[in-house]
């Protein structure tokens, strides 16, 4: 299957438009959002920009209802109330109504989670080391990629809102094993890198974020790949 990934996004609503295109020209089957949607540099008292970039959301999710989310550490700020680097106190209320609206959007429940698994393919926000399973699966087996999967997405904020968490890990680096690294492949956002990056089993596609006076510090360019032989491009 043919995915689309689109990276953290950080109130940049026009990925979500540059993706309605690429979608409408028939690039990929399935698309999956990293997420990160709220916060960027200087902008944590812009209601607009935020409630704009979820309306954008929205738009794509209703438009394209099979689309996947994985929750990144922003949103997640918002739901537990964990302040963090660019969070505002001030788009609290819209944050928390618009991620609200987002969700019930979705024709199930089950497509907004930390880990979705599509093939022999993850897609999360941040990474999934072997020794988080070992600890938090301990009890399943591990090459049952989907229980584990399951058994993750259950947690909550005492087991994720940690530096070694799929929404907090950094596989680029913290070169620590990562889960299955010989048969499962993981797709993550969450660390800026200048162009897309395979090292081991883990693309990184965080392509869009930006330094403090808004130059952009990737190639900008969405990530395309194939789950079932891994191949890739990236489209700008």
């Amino acid at each position: 299957m043919n995915i689309l990934v689109i990276p953290d996004i950080h109130l940049k609503g026009w990925m979500f438009d540059r993706a309605t295109e690429l979608m409408n020209y028939g690039m990929a089957d399935k698309t999956v959002c990293l997420m990160d949607i709220p916060d960027e540099w200087g902008h944590g008292y812009d209601l607009d920009l935020y409630t704009e970039t979820y309306d954008k959301a929205i738009e794509y999710a209703r438009r394209f209802p099979e689309t996947l989310w994985c929750y990144g550490n922003h949103d997640l700020s918002y739901i537990w109330m964990q302040p963090e680097s660019g969070f505002s106190a001030y788009a609290i209320p819209t944050v928390s109504s618009k991620l609200a609206e987002l969700r019930n959007s979705l024709p199930d429940d089950s497509q907004l989670a930390y880990i979705h698994r599509i093939d022999n393919v993850l897609f999360l926000h941040g990474g999934l080391t072997h020794a988080f399973v070992r600890y938090y699966a301990r009890d399943i087996d591990y090459d049952d990629t989907d229980a584990v999967v399951s058994r993750i997405n259950s947690l909550g904020f005492r087991e994720i809102w940690d530096d070694a968490s799929p929404i907090w890990f950094r596989p680029q680096y913290n070169k620590e094993k990562m889960y299955r690294e010989k048969d499962i492949l993981q797709v993550v956002g969450h660390t800026p890198v200048m162009e897309i990056d395979r090292t081991g089993n883990v693309f990184s596609c965080d392509l869009f974020s930006t330094y403090r006076n808004g130059d952009p510090i990737g190639t900008q360019e969405f990530i395309l790949i194939d789950t079932e032989n891994w191949n890739y491009q990236g489209i700008k």
